[in-house]
């Protein structure tokens, strides 16, 4: 399924009671700020807020550490405290987003992408009646033509977007391999657009070169395998883009495993009149 450019943020999102409760948390930038990557990368797997790769495989806490450039400790702690707060349940393994429309009205989407193929379909058979009327059967060929009237503007800029988005790609692939590939050579065109027309983007060819770069660039007998043919082929893109980078070794902390109320939370806190003014500041508001 192809992925959501937007998802609905409301504007009085730090007024809610769960996002209160982890503000006042002294990890609570970091931990909000997984929520947000957390709720970016739903949308773009437009999954009906599920998070699994390719419908088969879930993802992991530490593949979500990965694909979030943080901290797997960190995105551990964040996972534990939304699933505490329900802003998140795992079934079966799973972690999913149980009010996922609360943030992604994906029926609207849905609806406004079938409205439009049925307006564009109905334009180009008023389109084709005006030709047919005013032609006869001896223009075939001009009837052929005129019935595309209106679409020229499209297709420009379905071609200045694939324009741009090769010479991204190819600009990035010569910056981390120091080579000089051009975007207008025949193959490297084919290879590129035949992704993109698959539902990829321009990050998703970002990450195949830094995770091949990562793995080639310094093997003298891989680095020449770091080119378009090869990085970009239909037979390579995909598994490339599905290898995660190998995680740094980190040490468990036992603390995440503790439970979220007044104990989970006395951890982040070392001074004892510090806390106690907390507590009773939670109290006050009827949080605890």
């Amino acid at each position: 399924m192809a992925e959501v450019k937007w998802i609905k943020i409301v504007t009085d999102l730090f007024n809610d009671e769960k996002i209160m409760m982890i503000e006042s948390l002294p990890s609570a930038d970091r931990i909000i700020v997984i929520w947000f990557k957390l709720l970016c990368f739903a949308g773009k797997s437009n999954n009906s807020g599920v998070f699994l790769m390719n419908d088969r495989i879930a993802y992991t806490d530490e593949m979500l550490a990965t694909v979030f450039r943080r901290d797997v400790n960190t995105v551990r702690l964040a996972l534990d405290t939304f699933e505490r707060f329900g802003m998140i349940e795992i079934i079966d393994g799973v972690i999913t987003i149980p009010n996922w429309n609360k943030h992604q009205t994906l029926d609207s989407y849905e609806k406004r992408k079938e409205r439009d193929r049925i307006y564009q379909a109905e334009r180009r058979a008023k389109q084709k009646a005006l030709v047919q009327k005013s032609t006869d059967s001896s223009t075939d060929s001009s009837t052929d033509s005129s019935s595309d009237v209106g679409f020229s503007d499209i297709d420009k800029e379905k071609d200045n977007i694939l324009s741009s988005t090769l010479e991204d790609v190819i600009a990035y692939l010569n910056e981390k391999t120091g080579k000089s590939f051009k975007s207008s050579t025949a193959s490297t065109k084919k290879h590129i657009s035949g992704r993109l027309n698959e539902g990829y983007a321009l990050e998703d060819f970002k990450r195949v070169i830094d995770i091949k770069c990562e793995q080639w660039l310094k093997d003298s007998k891989m680095s020449k395998y770091l080119r378009p043919d090869t990085l970009f082929s239909p037979g390579h893109f995909e598994s490339y883009l599905n290898e995660a980078p190998k995680p740094k070794p980190v040490v468990k902390d036992k603390k995440e495993t503790e439970k979220i109320d007044l104990e989970w939370q006395r951890q982040f806190y070392e001074d004892e009149d510090e806390w106690n003014q907390q507590v009773e500041e939670w109290r006050r508001q009827g949080l605890v």
